[in-house]
């Protein structure tokens, strides 16, 4: 049975399980991370929030965890090629590090509008770049192709129960940090970062609330889970960079079974939100890593009555790989 496409039940593409293995798999390889609090913010919200900070992660962001496990999952002869993958940033940084850590070749494949600090960091840690067009089909054919001609093992950004394995280690850190969370808010895009926290979490506390935080103008998963199945869009037009993926086969599954909820927020909240995070909190987070505080203070999140009871809220500042180039171009004399 491949682990990667389904766990020993069958049901899931992890289990509690997998993540357990993997946090011990990884643990030489990552930062434990910190959960940050803050009066002012709580005061705002009217709740108590902590913040998972993924942002202090290696690479800058959550990823580093699947892509460790799942590079260091594979055996010696797997892992002679290097590894392969398609990414706008995160992951694609994430997995060059990995690699990087194990001696091994990652081969990169990056959409032409990928955010420059992306690719720098990519760049940083011995990836070798290939350029796609900016479309997940450009992106999976030039990645195709690139297996081809090298041999190397395909690490998909999200659809992979190893690297779900690996991402599902926030939550057992954040749990067992503040064990008094009774809701955890995470950016959702391709969902393999709220499938492995979902799956983690639930098993630990199955009373536990997970809500997925998602921009407006890339709601696939919102509009998913109302219609029952997968729903992709034409196209996405959001802030936040790392979630314009669409869910996969391994992740829709657990996202439609564990999720209680998907909020959605406008851009101008998600910027909102990353100005409390470098104001209030001191952090530098990008757009898709301040969503989950965006959601909590948002209006839809507040008024409703399903929610009233989310006391202590968990929230995932899932990066900090924020472009800054305006700002500090500004400040040139």
């Amino acid at each position: 049975m491949d682990r990667n496409s389904q766990t020993n039940t069958g049901k899931y593409a992890a289990d509690i399980s997998s993540i357990r293995e993997a946090q011990l798999r990884i643990d030489a390889f990552i930062h434990k991370t910190p959960v940050l609090t803050s009066e002012t913010l709580n005061s705002i919200s009217g709740r108590k929030l902590f913040f998972k900070c993924e942002c202090f992660q290696k690479g800058g962001a959550f990823k580093c965890r699947g892509a460790c496990n799942a590079i260091f999952s594979l055996d010696d002869d797997q892992a002679a090629k290097g590894v392969v993958t398609h990414s706008s940033g995160n992951h694609a940084a994430a997995l060059a590090l990995a690699a990087k850590l194990r001696g091994i070749p990652a081969y990169i494949v990056v959409p032409k509008n990928a955010p420059k600090c992306k690719v720098e960091n990519v760049k940083r840690y011995g990836g070798q770049v290939t350029w796609s067009e900016p479309t997940m089909n450009s992106r999976e054919s030039v990645a195709a192709k690139v297996v081809q001609e090298t041999g190397a093992v395909l690490i998909h950004p999200y659809n992979d129960g190893r690297i779900i394995s690996g991402q599902g280690t926030v939550a057992l850190e954040l749990l067992e940090q503040a064990p008094q969370i009774d809701t955890i808010i995470v950016p959702i895009s391709g969902g393999g970062l709220i499938s492995g926290v979902a799956l983690a979490a639930k098993a630990i506390n199955p009373s536990i609330r997970i809500l997925a935080a998602e921009p407006q103008g890339a709601n696939d998963a919102a509009q998913s889970k109302t219609a029952g199945e997968i729903i992709t869009l034409p196209e996405t037009n959001t802030i936040a960079d790392g979630l314009r993926a669409f869910l996969g086969n391994l992740t829709w599954p657990v996202v439609r079974d564990l999720v209680d909820d998907v909020i959605t927020v406008e851009d101008k909240e998600i910027v909102e939100a990353m100005k409390l995070c470098y104001e209030i909190l001191k952090v530098a987070v990008e757009p898709s890593g301040a969503i989950g505080l965006a959601a909590v203070l948002s209006d839809s999140f507040r008024t409703n009555p399903k929610w009233k009871d989310c006391s202590n809220v968990g929230i995932v500042l899932s990066g900090g790989n924020v472009d800054l180039t305006v700002l500090w171009d500004s400040l040139r004399l």
